[in-house]
């Protein structure tokens, strides 16, 4: 297996995991509290922040856009998508505002021409959502461009996800093992599928949870997760329907110190005397 060049830094078994903090919509479609989020994430110890790109009429139907359904910017679902959708100049201070804290910065995108959108961003790597899984023409149109990709498994079964890595080819590839429920039971984590998918593919694997907590989460690092996502709200009881799953500042801090305590615990697979063992072997060893 090889290690992946995610903007400045590395991802893979031999390296320290990679913390993403996913803003997605939980900026709720004011640019401050997506600057607010970043620092969050900053504050942590992340490694990049991520937001989410669409192109609403390409995206949804006209029928599904006209749907009745009360919202902070209209009555209709379209009120919704497009209240909720920040432009690329917005993305890019969003961007700017993450350089200038550390972070490496990317935005999902669920269209072709989103993904030309955030590639006007230079983003450190893609990042392809679950629900996109199976569409190759989108798959194809992230390739288009030289950077690393990351690819969500969520909803998917073991052949379609051959199927993507097949379209997307193995090269600056890593998988997140992932379950696209809002928030996820623990019994469908199915963490156990991290070292599953990177023995059947041969690339770095993550996890990009929606669970309620972190335990799972740092449980997925001690399970080989190279890489972590996870939602990150200001209050979890906002208004939106990505609050519910998403971990508050408190939860994203202890999470990420918990993450790099693990990775000093994991320590090396050689069984070993340390030599701050030797003075309590001394004292409490009767034979040998």
């Amino acid at each position: 297996m090889y290690n992946v060049q995610l903007g400045k830094r590395e991802i893979g078994p031999s390296a320290p995991v990679y913390v993403i903090a996913e803003i997605g919509i939980n900026h709720n479609g004011d640019v401050e509290q997506a600057l607010a989020l970043v620092d969050v994430a900053a504050d942590a110890g992340c490694d990049a922040v991520k937001t989410q790109k669409r192109t609403v009429d390409i995206v949804f139907s006209a029928e599904e856009l006209a749907r009745p359904r009360p919202n902070p910017f209209g009555a209709t679902n379209g009120d919704l998508k497009y209240g909720l959708e920040l432009s690329v100049e917005q993305h890019r201070e969003i961007a700017a505002h993450a350089a200038s804290r550390g972070l490496a910065y990317t935005a999902s995108a669920w269209d072709e021409v989103a993904v030309d959108d955030v590639e006007q961003l230079a983003p450190a790597f893609f990042k392809i959502a679950s629900a996109s899984l199976t569409d190759d023409d989108l798959l194809r149109q992230h390739r288009k461009y030289d950077r690393p990709v990351l690819l969500s498994t969520g909803m998917s079964t073991l052949e379609q996800i051959d199927h993507a890595v097949e379209v997307l080819g193995a090269a600056d590839l890593v998988l997140l093992q992932c379950t696209s429920t809002y928030p996820a039971s623990a019994d469908e984590l199915d963490l156990r599928a991290i070292p599953t998918l990177a023995a059947r593919y041969g690339v770095p694997v993550g996890y990009s949870g929606h669970e309620a907590g972190t335990a799972a989460t740092v449980a997925a690092v001690a399970l080989g997760a190279t890489v972590v996502e996870r939602h990150i709200t200001l209050d979890r009881a906002s208004w939106g329907s990505d609050q519910a799953s998403s971990i508050e500042p408190d939860e994203l801090n202890r999470l990420v110190a918990e993450i790099r305590f693990v990775e000093r615990a994991l320590g090396s697979d050689v069984k070993r005397l340390h030599g701050s063992e030797e003075p309590v072997r001394d004292k409490l060893r009767r034979v040998g």
